[in-house]
Formats: C-alpha cells, structure tokens, sequence
C-alpha cells in the first residue's frame, strides 16, 4: 500500500490538505497526518504545509527536529511544500526581524513592502489573498493537465526570491514578480493553496502523487 504522510507541527491547514489528497489519491493510496519521524521516513510521499509566522513555524520545525528530518527524507523521496511549508524551505526570511530558514532552497523570503505599489499606482493590500495566475516558465510532470497561466488561491505577505532561476518552474505577480513553484531534485514547493485551489489544486496534488524523480 502507498502511503502519503502530512508532516504535523501544528502550523498548516492539516485537516484540508489530507482531504484534498484522500480525494486524488489513486485507490490503495493511504493519507495520514503524523509528527512522528518514523512514520515519515516510512511514507512514498511527504506534504508539508505551514501557515502563520514564520518565527513560530521554524521555532515549531526545530523543536521537533524537522528539519534535520525534510533534510534527509529530501535525498530519498517526494517532499511537497506549500505556502510557509515552502518559505522554511529557503534560506533566510524578512519577516519577523529576520529568520533563518532550512536552507534546501537557496533564496529569501521578502515583504511585499508599504510602498509597493499596483500596475494604476495604488498600494497593494497586503496580504496577497485571492486567485492569481500562475506562469509556468519550466517543464514538469507537476504541470500535467494544467493549462499555462492557471489561477491558484494565494494567502501571503511575504514571497519568495530564489537565488536560482533554474529551479523556478512557475511565476505569479503581485506589484513584484515572485516565485511561486520551486523545484529542487525530490523537493517541489508551491505559494499557493492548492488544496484551495478547486480542480486545478486537485490536479496538483494528484500530479505530486504519482511523480517519481
């Protein structure tokens, strides 16, 4: 039986990204949301979400030693981050005076800024919350049946800058162009919410289950 585990440290939408993934998983498929390493390390696939900020999330990722657990189960499997599950994966984040992240990802997590301003010169309201197209300026199996410049839910004040654009495969734009899905070998991690994001989300995550790098 295959086996998709949710990382749990009480900072993601848990409950509504197992449902989306029990929806789209091919039959045999199990979901479960576990903070247990061993359970994790034993998964075909791993999600990792997040919400809220990112000091509590990293403090919550290092108290239980995730960290050093994504780390490891990176070099050997599909790790799939969404939203601050995908900020802790950079380098290093704005908010909250400045927070050191994972370091899987080489990049920053940036503040969409007072003074950023709208294509007719009106301050963006931040946070960033609502549907946004989605560039997809690299290939991959992600992407299958989701037609270029797709919409996804965004629900973000800050976004991310990777240091390299070989691993940005899809781009968004809110005042600023951001990065909006990064792959890194076993590692994807995408902005939006795609257990949000109604059939296009569902195709993302169905998509996620059967890649195999």
């Amino acid at each position: 039986m295959k086996h998709v585990v949710v990382v749990d440290y009480g900072m993601g939408n848990l409950h509504s990204v197992a449902k989306a993934l029990e929806h789209v998983a091919p039959s045999g498929w199990r979901v479960q949301v576990s903070a247990d390493a061993e359970v994790i390390r034993h998964a075909d696939h791993v999600v990792f979400p997040g919400v809220g900020a990112i000091r509590d999330c990293m403090a919550e990722i290092k108290r239980l030693q995730l960290d050093s657990l994504i780390t490891e189960i990176v070099q050997q499997k599909p790790v799939l981050g969404i939203c601050v599950g995908m900020q802790s994966l950079l380098t290093h984040s704005e908010e909250n005076d400045g927070v050191d992240c994972i370091d899987l990802i080489p990049g920053h997590v940036r503040f969409f800024g007072k003074d950023l301003k709208g294509e007719q010169n009106q301050r963006l309201k931040v946070p960033h919350m609502g549907w946004n197209q989605v560039e997809q300026v690299g290939s991959h199996p992600i992407w299958q049946g989701i037609p270029d410049n797709s919409r996804f839910y965004f629900v973000h004040s800050y976004y991310v800058q990777a240091t390299q654009s070989k691993h940005v495969i899809g781009r968004g734009h809110y005042g600023v162009a951001f990065d909006a899905v990064l792959v890194v070998d076993n590692l994807i991690a995408v902005q939006f919410h795609p257990e949000k994001s109604a059939a296009l989300g569902l195709q993302l995550l169905k998509n996620f289950l059967s890649w195999q790098p």
